[in-house]
Parts: C-alpha cells; structure tokens; sequence
C-alpha cells in the first residue's frame, strides 16, 4: 500500500502524509492515556497537592524551552560533505548549552524556593534539571533521523516516553499521594527517550572530519531559541492576561476553549512544520525547493482547513455532547479561537521556509510582531469583560500579523518557482 501510494502521489507528499500521520496518531495514543491520567490525579490528589505540582511543571516547561538552541536545524539542513563536521560541533555545543541550562534550572529552583517560599516546589524543580544532562547524549542522533525523513520513528519514541511518563504517575499516584509522584515520572522517564533514539539512529563523532565553527551554528541557533521563546510567552501570558483582568474563573473557560478548540490542530500544525522542514532542506534552494513548498502549502490547506472549518462551526453541536451541557456556553469561544487555526498554518509553512533558506533571523522580527498584536489585541479586548469579544481581538491580530508576513516571505518564492518551471518548459 505505501508503495503505491508513493508512486501515485510522489515521494515529496507521501514523505509529508506518512510523517503527520506517525505524528497524529501518537498525538491520539498520548492524549488517551493523559486523560486517564488526569482523573486518576483528580481522584488521589487535594488541590494545593496538584498546584504545587502543576506550579513545578509550568516553571519545567518554561526553562525547557531554552534548551531548544536551534542547533539542530543545521544538522537537517547541512550539506553531505560538512555533515560530521557539523554533527561534532552540535555534539560539543548541546553538552554545553544543556549544562548552562541546567544551571539556570538550579538557580530558578533556588529563587522559588526563597523568594516565594516554595521548598517542596524548589526541590522538584532541581531535581528535574537532571533531565538536561540525559539530553545531549541523543539529540544528534534525534536531528540525524529528522534529516533522513524517518519521522515515524521520531514520533514513536516521543509517544513512548510520554506514554510511559503518565503511566507511571498514575501508578505511583495509587500508592504515593505526593506531587512527587506528578513530577519525578519526568525525570524517570528522560532514559527511554535517549535509549530509544540511540538504538534508531547509532552516531558516534568523526574526529577527522574536524568541525565548522561553532559561530556558523549558533548564529542561526540563537534566532531559532528567540522565536521558540516568544512562541512559548504567547502560550503562557494570556492566561495571565486573562486571569488578572477578568478572574479565575474566566481564566478556567478560556483554558478550557483553548484546549478544546484549537489544542489538537495546534499539535498537528507544529508536526507538519516539524516534518515539512527536512522536506525541503532536503533539496538545493531554488525551483526544486520552490516546488517542495507549494506541495506543502497545498497539502497543509487540503489536510487542515477543513478541519478548523468543521471545528469552528460544528462547535455549538459537539462540545455539549463531548464535553457536557456545563460547557456550551464556551462553544461561540471555541469557534473564534479555531478560526486562529489558518494563521496558525501560515505561520509555521513561513518559519520551515526562512530556517530552510538559512533566514532565521527574520523569523524572529515576525514573531515579535505577533506577540506584539495578539498579547496586545487581547489585553484590550479583556477589558470589554467578554471572552468572545476578547478572542476575536487575539484572533485578527494574529491574522492580520501573519498573513502580509506569509505573503511577503511565500509569493517571491512562489512565482520564482513557477517562472523557472514556465521557462524549461518551453525553452
């Protein structure tokens, strides 16, 4: 069957299904099993037990985003000769960026601790900068199968370890009522990963290919950690934003919507950006890359659009029925924030294309730009005392951020690609 699939509809879209596919399925597995866990933490755990936890979880993922260098990237995108080169300057950079956060982790764990009087939440949290030593011993090997197109393994071993992660808590949680039991799986967990993608993908450094210069690679990789930092600052300040103006328990519906409506698409686009950008690094820049980019443009709006439109309209019918009568009147909250889905899509296309091009640093000037108006955009809507009204702000501000962005980065690549393909054709 794959092999008929890919001789119908060629290796460039077969390789982009197949890897959303590995990815949407293990987003399914993972979801399933995190909702099994969520009632087990319900039932074991009193609520100041889950705020502690949750507290230490939120400053995790928060510090986890800084280990994100960008590094990566250069690997997928680095020519055959300079590849063990560049693998040897990565290896010897994630060592030390993954110590250096490590060290942050402490310091942050410390300063909850003292500052705001969090002990218990301070010592989980530096228990967890652990994670980061385990790290760099599989990264290479992670970004090596990510170039070769093997996302299906990627997202299996992804899926594992959190599969095994919330398993666990739920395990522990029937005989230890602790945060402990909600945190320490994280850390338990981090070995599978790295066993995992270590049998996958063996990789061992080549001292006599040398190694480019460590600036090469960190001059992209810094303008990758921005945008991943202002990424993370939109998914975590509006719920400040919302919680300060308009209380906890607006706060509560708009997490809930946020979730319910645009929580899985969301998931699903970085995926696709994740597999699209091998894609077309796989491929010189020009019409070949060109090409890559409007297949992927046309399978993302063929594969998505649908879905956000299904989902913003259908919104008042299945999210009585799916999530009870409690929460319908979240449903007109739900349709707005899915509308959110196409900029969302835009966006990440032009991000895989600038890192693809080795433009990395415009990126990063677009998404300061859409911090700007959607986190703005939302603090002026709260101030109307409406969720609705507040979303729909958020949502046309990222729109109207992202869309004249796509469109100047996209069309010249675009038309390019078409004038070179019109001139061969009748040359």
């Amino acid at each position: 069957m794959q092999a008929y699939l890919r001789k119908k509809i060629g290796d460039a879209p077969f390789a982009l299904l197949s890897g959303l596919a590995a990815y949407g399925s293990a987003e399914i597995a993972v979801r399933l099993v995190r909702l099994a866990t969520v009632v087990v933490i319900a039932r074991q755990l009193a609520p100041d037990i889950v705020g502690v936890a949750a507290l230490t979880l939120t400053a995790f993922e928060l510090m986890r985003v800084l280990a994100n260098i960008g590094v990566g990237q250069k690997i997928i995108a680095a020519d055959a000769a300079r590849l063990d080169a560049t693998c040897n300057t990565a290896h010897r950079i994630f060592w030390i960026w993954c110590c250096v956060v490590a060290g942050l982790q402490l310091a942050a764990a410390l300063f909850l601790a003292i500052v705001f009087s969090q002990p218990l939440a301070g010592a989980m949290l530096a228990v967890l900068s652990g994670v980061y030593l385990l790290m760099p011993g599989g990264l290479v090997q992670c970004y090596l199968l990510m170039r070769e197109g093997r996302a299906g393994t990627t997202a299996r071993t992804t899926a594992t370890q959190t599969i095994a992660d919330h398993l666990l808590t739920a395990a522990l949680l029937l005989v230890w009522q602790s945060p402990w039991s909600v945190v320490m799986p994280k850390l338990l967990t981090a070995p599978i990963w790295l066993l995992l993608t270590r049998r996958a993908r063996p990789w061992r450094p080549v001292p006599e290919a040398g190694r480019v210069p460590a600036r090469d690679l960190l001059g992209f990789g810094i303008s990758v950690l921005a945008t991943e930092m202002l990424t993370a600052a939109r998914g975590q300040l509006d719920k400040i934003i919302v919680s300060a103006t308009l209380g906890i328990t607006a706060l509560g519906t708009w997490f809930f919507a946020f979730n319910a409506g645009i929580g899985i698409v969301s998931s699903l686009i970085t995926a696709f950006g994740t597999v699209m950008f091998p894609g077309l690094c796989a491929v010189p820049s020009g019409r070949a890359r060109s090409q890559r980019l409007r297949t992927a443009i046309l399978l993302g709006s063929l594969i998505f659009l649908p879905v956000i439109a299904a989902q913003a309209l259908l919104a008042p019918w299945y999210v009585p029925l799916i999530f009870g009568a409690h929460w319908a009147h979240a449903a007109p909250l739900i349709s707005i924030l899915c509308l959110a889905g196409v900029p969302m899509l835009l966006a990440t296309v032009t991000t895989a294309w600038l890192r693809a091009e080795g433009r990395a640093g415009a990126d990063v000037w677009a998404g300061l730009a859409i911090t700007a108006t959607t986190l703005g955009g939302l603090a002026i809507g709260v101030h109307s005392g409406q969720l609705e009204q507040a979303a729909l702000i958020w949502t046309a501000g990222f729109a109207l951020t992202v869309v004249p962005f796509a469109f100047y980065i996209l069309a010249p690549a675009l038309v390019s690609g078409r004038v070179a393909h019109f001139k061969e054709a009748h040359a």
